[in-house]
This record gives C-alpha cells, sequence and structure tokens, in this order.
C-alpha cells in the first residue's frame, strides 16, 4: 500500500506519475467509470464521434489498477460500449486515488476533449486541499491555468487548510513564505563570496533570483533587507570590505582567462587604479563644508554607474551559473 510519504514524493510538483507502459486487453464491462475531472459528464456527440472512428484507431484507456476505475478514457470507454466492443485496449496505473485524479486531471488538459474552465479551477481546488505546500505555479502547470487564478482559489480556501510555512515550486524546492531567513542567508553568502553569480546565491539561500538581486542591492547601498528584523547597527547590511574586494581582485588576477589576455590585463589594471583605501575615504571626509553635497552627489552618481555595470553583467548569458 502507497503511504503518504511515498505518494507526496511520487506526486511532488516536479515528477510526471509514470505508468507500466504496457497494454493489456480486457473485458470491456469489467472497467469503471471511476471519478471523472468534468463536471458535465459525458459528451455524448463526442462519443459517438469516437465509435465512427473504427475499431483499432483509438489508444488505450489508462485505468487504476486497484480500483480498474477509468483516469483517462472516458469517451473511449463509452464508444467501446455504444459499439458493443467486447474487449478494450487498457494500460494499467499503479498509485493511489489521489494520484490517479492528478493523472486524470494532467492527461485532459494536455489531449482530447478539453476541460472546461470551471472543471480545471474544480481540479486546482482538490490539489489545493490536498498538496497546500504546492506553489501556485506549481498547481498551475497540473491544471492548466495561469499561477495568479490559483493563487486567489488559494486566497478562498480555509485558513486552515491553506496555512503553510513554505511552498514547493516547479524545480521541486521548498521555499518559505517569510523570505527574511534567506534574505540574512544570502546576505551571508554575498559576504563571503562577492563573486557569486545572483543563481548561486538563490539556490543556496533558498529565494528567488530578484530577492537576490535585492539583498545585493542593499548591501551595496547599506541598507537592512527587506522583511529583515533591524535590531541596531549591527543588523545593518554593509557593502563589501576592503579586504573583500582586494581578495576578489587577486582571484581576477589569477584567472588564467584573465591573464593571458591584453583586455584582462588591462583591466585588472584599471580596477587596481580605482579601488579606495582607508586613506582616500579619509581625503574625501577632508573637503570644504561648501562642497559635501556636490561631492555626495558624485559619489552617489559614480555608485549608480557600478550597479549598472553590475546588473548588465549579471543578465550575461555566458555568465556562469
Amino acid at each position: 500500500m502507497t503511504t503518504e510519504k511515498t505518494f507526496r514524493q511520487r506526486a511532488a510538483p516536479t515528477h510526471r506519475i509514470i505508468t507500466s507502459g504496457r497494454v493489456y486487453r480486457v473485458p470491456t464491462e469489467s472497467v469503471a467509470q471511476g471519478e471523472s475531472p468534468r463536471s458535465a459528464g459525458i459528451d455524448r456527440e463526442h462519443v459517438r464521434m469516437l465509435a465512427n472512428s473504427g475499431e483499432g484507431t483509438l489508444p488505450p484507456i489508462l485505468v487504476h489498477s486497484s480500483t480498474m476505475a477509468v483516469i483517462d478514457g472516458f469517451h473511449r470507454l463509452e464508444a467501446a460500449r455504444l459499439n458493443r466492443s467486447p474487449v478494450i485496449d487498457v494500460e494499467y496505473f499503479d498509485g493511489s486515488l489521489q494520484e490517479a485524479f492528478l493523472l486524470a486531471v494532467e492527461t485532459n488538459v494536455r489531449h482530447g476533449l478539453p476541460l472546461s474552465l470551471q472543471d480545471r479551477k474544480a481540479a486546482a481546488r482538490k490539489i489545493l486541499s490536498a498538496f497546500p505546500e504546492w506553489s501556485d505555479r506549481a498547481i498551475a502547470r497540473r491544471v492548466g491555468l495561469d499561477h495568479k487564478t490559483v493563487g486567489a482559489l488559494r486566497n478562498r480556501q480555509p485558513k486552515e487548510a491553506a496555512a503553510t510555512g513554505s511552498r514547493i515550486g516547479l524545480d521541486g524546492r521548498s521555499r518559505p513564505l517569510d523570505a527574511s531567513e534567506g534574505r540574512l542567508r544570502a546576505q551571508e553568502i554575498i559576504a563571503q563570496n562577492p563573486q557569486a553569480s545572483l543563481r548561486e546565491v538563490a539556490r543556496s539561500a533558498g529565494i528567488s533570483v530578484e530577492t537576490a538581486r535585492d539583498v545585493r542591492t542593499r548591501m551595496q547601498q547599506g541598507d537592512i533587507p527587506r522583511g529583515g528584523k533591524q535590531g541596531g547597527p549591527n543588523t545593518a547590511l554593509r557593502p563589501p570590505s576592503q579586504v573583500e574586494v582586494v581578495s576578489a581582485l587577486k582571484s581576477l588576477k589569477k584567472d588564467p582567462a584573465v591573464r593571458y589576455s591584453a583586455g584582462g590585463r588591462a583591466l585588472v589594471r584599471w580596477l587596481e587604479s580605482r579601488l579606495l583605501n582607508t586613506e582616500d575615504a579619509e581625503r574625501f571626509l577632508q573637503i570644504p563644508a561648501h562642497q559635501v553635497a556636490t561631492v555626495a552627489a558624485m559619489a552617489r552618481e559614480v555608485a549608480a554607474q557600478w550597479t549598472e555595470i553590475a546588473h548588465q553583467l549579471e543578465n550575461r548569458r555566458d555568465t556562469p551559473r
């Protein structure tokens, strides 16, 4: 018997439930109708069309092995009965009833007589009740809806049914709904490895790429992470220290792709001449009071230009992920 844990592993949002692939000929009357995701029931006109298509031209129906209930092929079964066919081609599925329902929805969304919008919403509500930890996008992919529609359906669910502390996405990863802890992890990762790509930071911290980008930008600006708790000056996000920048530059100089190219060496020399040290910072603080606003504005403009360069670099298609 399939346990709940095993079922949830097999029916994870990223996994497709696999059938045996073997086709059997079984007595038509031994197959039951089962639970259909179609609220309108059987479309008799569609049944007649299938019945007139000719014997042997229709694919096998999909049947739940333990109950002999149809998962996919309700109209094909009725067409066989209309033609008084003694046998029908069957492919078996060995799994739980919940898995069978998921498979019924998936197969009917992908091919055959399309499910109505009402039926797809009903299927989404049923999956939300069974798997509240699945993300809106993961459920939307299964039922053929927009993720915003699934989100609206989730908001109408009973609070106790919809309340989970995390969501499992299309990639199979579980992410917390409150991203403050993930933001703090991202801060630590960026501080330890300033050269890490946004995708690497996001994957390691369990947050989205856009959240990782926001954390990095706030670190460069000296802000606290959005959604984090401000507990004093030590909780503020700070830009990488001078030691970290020097370390990153050393790593850059050791890279053969940089060392053995004229452009790479020129870039390293350019960066070395523009690194700010403690003495440079002190010189800025000694400017006349009436020029403070001007120099501060210049510093912000230069910082904005560097931020734009960083953004373009991180979005290069050939950037290592």
